[in-house]
């Protein structure tokens, strides 16, 4: 047992058996959705009637209409879930593909030299994530090569596709949001339009036709298709991280030389993130 701890603590020093990094804070989404929204709110003061913006019956119509026909494009539980996803945007687990090449390369040179068995113990040291650990516990379990590419893609795909559907519920939101602007507008005008003889109620009627219009504007292409992105950008980098970790346990379980596993994990990734570990 202490010299599995040791091996670990010796691959962590290389990057091999480095831990997964905690949850932080993604300073550039944050940074940019709060310094966009801070950056207009600077031009409402400077313009010197920032409560000229603030419309209940506006906030309404966008605000709420956003919401329910978001919702009634899908279910409530749908919604529920991609709440969570989205606030990966902002803080998520750091991960990236580099650090995963070299722990399941740090793992399979492990296997090569003292067994299959040991990984499991090896791999908890390290703090893997839970789709490492279900591919090292695998392995270990004797399973056949095939079944464990099976039972690891059918997981990258599920977990891939609760992505995407979260993705596309802020898509969606970014589409309806203007478009509850354009309906709050219509409504303004028509109420506008319907009391020309009562001058009182022209500019509280153009206020909503107005502001609906920006407010749709703002969370459109200020929140939601901005996070969408985001959360589609670390779809496709765990999509890459789970085919590093299926690639290394089919290998691992077939047991290959892992200087091959290092050529194959190298050929799926970009040139600044291929690694040289046995070097």
């Amino acid at each position: 047992m202490a010299n599995i701890s040791a091996t670990a603590k010796t691959g962590a020093r290389r990057g091999g058996g480095s831990r997964v990094s905690s949850p932080s804070i993604d300073t550039a989404t944050l940074a940019g959705v709060i310094g966009a929204f801070a950056v207009i709110a600077v031009a409402m003061v400077l313009g010197g009637s920032p409560e000229s913006f603030v419309d209940v019956p506006a906030m309404l119509i966008v605000f709420g209409g956003t919401f329910l026909v978001t919702m009634a494009s899908f279910s409530l539980e749908e919604l529920l879930d991609s709440r969570s996803l989205a606030f990966r945007a902002v803080i998520y687990n750091a991960e990236d593909p580099s650090s995963a090449a070299h722990r399941i390369l740090h793992l399979a040179d492990r296997a090569r030299r003292t067994g299959v068995l040991s990984l499991v113990e090896i791999s908890r040291n390290m703090g893997q994530s839970r789709f490492l650990g279900q591919a090292v516990q695998l392995v270990a379990d004797g399973l056949p090569v095939e079944e464990i590419e099976q039972v690891l893609m059918q997981e990258r795909d599920a977990t891939h596709h609760r992505h995407v559907r979260s993705a596309s519920i802020l898509r969606r939101a970014g589409e309806v949001a203007p478009a509850m602007g354009l309906i709050g507008t219509l409504v303004g005008l028509v109420q506008m339009l319907g009391n020309l003889d009562d001058p009182s109620t022209i500019g509280p009627s153009m206020a909503v036709a107005l502001l609906t219009t920006f407010y749709g504007a703002v969370l459109a292409n200020m929140l939601f298709h901005p996070l969408a992105s985001k959360l589609e950008r670390i779809s496709e980098n765990e999509a890459t991280i789970h085919r590093i970790y299926t690639m290394g346990a089919m290998s691992i379980n077939r047991q290959e030389n892992p200087r091959r596993l290092e050529v194959l994990i190298n050929s799926i990734l970009s040139p600044a993130q291929r690694v040289k570990h046995f070097d």
